[in-house]
């Protein structure tokens, strides 16, 4: 019988790697770390590099890599994504509020920029990070006092605005010059559940995608907010994705939307740059009528040299003046094949399992209710990260976050009856009626009108009606002229 060879695994589970080192196996061969002789910058000696391959839950293959010179102590770990740049940049925003949330769990790209606008504190993109919201401010602080006696002797405003941001964060992290790392809370009485200090927001920017922020539970999440965006032809060339502009010709095209006279049965098609790899390339728009809604655009965007595609849905009408939230009870599979226009101002809930999806989360998408059910089950399990202290996920957490993949696994499917929910503002959100033009038993639409905070995010509250086209010339200047 012949023998089926496995393939060698380059990126094995954390489990695995530690199943393997503690085989007590002295052959180097097979030892799941990689060992190279490396130059340490700080003492010119030799130093070893130790790579790992390894695979993190929920989230993606990467190469833990740590340095250690034997020589003067100096000792680097850093972590790179082995994965592919994700095809939209992520921001990951998180409020501080209780002792817990330092333990969220952190990954940082080489892209990332990290800020935290109460100390006016911006990271600049730097090696990449495996750590903890604890762990990053620690980081910082340990960083920022380098140069400290340095900075007291020939610049002593620069250290004393540098010392007031060493001091908030120590006080955050409960950080003290005396005791041991273990005793520090025991020694304050503190707990895991009472609140910081102080209060601080940290914000993860990264346009390749590869970073992220541990979220508690599920992504309703109150302090924690995740959002995605289109990246700028700026960060394509950081990320090395587009070469240099050799010329600096810019191909400017008016905007779909200000071309007059769109019918229905017309495709327009305008030139413009790919966001990817900057080669030219076509943009085709179509108007499209939905029955008992409201006209829409759909714009779709391919690109034949790196195969980059984009689709997106903008409305076609005036701003409207009520907002809509869209309940729609979901009982049979039947249900999933309705037609759902999702648009980016508009935010989607599954009240059952949890699921909070904020306005902005997946952009504007026209397609079937089973279509982008399978769409956030496919980012879910892709995404998110859930780990513990040690790097290992915490039986708990994991529990809980497989037990919600469980879940919306069913619904998807339609197994269990659930709720889904649209709430838009713009009310340019739609869900197909089966029943058109008599109501829906089974769905409720609900119009409202905006608060002045939605109106202000939206920024409606500074679009200025009056003297639109800019022209000063009152209707009382104006005379009357006699044929």
């Amino acid at each position: 019988m012949a023998q089926t060879e496995e393939k060698p695994e380059f990126f094995p589970s954390i489990a695995h790697v530690v199943d393997k080192t503690d085989t007590g196996d002295e052959d180097t061969g097979a030892r799941p770390l990689e060992e190279i002789e490396s130059l340490c910058m700080q003492c010119g000696e030799q130093g070893v590099t130790r790579m790992m391959l390894t695979s993190i839950p929920f989230f993606r293959e990467v190469i833990v890599m740590s340095f250690r010179c034997e020589h003067c102590g100096h000792s680097n770990n850093e972590i790179q994504s082995a994965g592919k740049i994700r095809p939209e940049g992520t921001t990951y925003t998180v409020k501080v509020l209780n002792r817990s949330d330092l333990d969220r769990q952190l990954i940082r790209s080489e892209a990332c920029t990290i800020n935290i606008p109460e100390f006016q504190l911006v990271l600049p993109p730097s090696r990449g990070q495996l750590t903890t919201v604890e762990g990053l401010l620690r980081g910082i602080v340990a960083d920022l006092n380098v140069q400290q006696p340095l900075r007291r002797i020939q610049d002593e405003n620069a250290y004393t605005k540098i010392q007031e941001i060493i001091d908030g964060l120590k006080e955050i992290i409960a950080d003290d010059e005396d005791g041991d790392g273990k005793d520090k809370l025991e020694k304050r009485g503190l707990s895991k559940e009472d609140p910081v200090a102080r209060a601080i927001t940290i914000t993860l920017d990264d346009p390749s995608g590869n970073s992220f922020l541990e979220f508690v539970d599920s992504m309703s999440d109150l302090k924690w907010n995740m959002r995605t965006y289109e990246r700028s032809l700026e960060h394509n060339r950081q990320l090395g994705l587009t070469p240099p502009a050799e010329d600096n010709e810019e191909n400017k095209v008016d905007e779909a939307e200000q071309q007059s006279g769109v019918t229905d049965e017309e495709v327009f098609e305008f030139p413009g740059v790919c966001s990817r790899c900057s080669r030219p390339l076509v943009t085709r728009m179509k108007k499209v009528s939905i029955p008992y809604f409201k006209d829409t655009l759909i714009m779709s965007t391919n690109c034949d040299d790196c195969g980059y595609r984009d689709n997106e849905i903008k409305s076609g009408a005036a701003i409207s003046d009520l907002g809509k939230k869209i309940t729609l009870k979901v009982e049979d599979r039947d249900d999933l094949s309705r037609d759902i226009l999702k648009s980016d101002t508009s935010g989607l809930s599954i009240p059952e399992i949890d699921l909070v999806l904020q306005p902005g989360t997946l952009g504007g998408r026209f397609t079937t209710l089973e279509g982008i059910l399978n769409q956030v089950y496919e980012e879910l399990t892709e995404k998110v990260f859930n780990t513990g202290d040690s790097g290992v996920a915490e039986v708990d957490d994991r529990a809980v976050f497989q037990e919600f993949l469980r879940k919306l696994k069913q619904v998807k499917n339609a197994e269990i009856p659930f709720t889904l929910i649209l709430d838009d503002p713009l009310a340019n959100s739609y869900v197909q009626n089966l029943y058109a033009p008599d109501p829906d038993p089974n769905m409720e639409v609900v119009t409202y009108e905006r608060t002045w905070q939605q109106n202000e995010d939206l920024g409606l509250n500074d679009i200025n009606v009056e003297s639109y086209g800019g022209d000063d010339t009152k209707d009382s200047d104006v005379k009357p002229q006699r044929s």
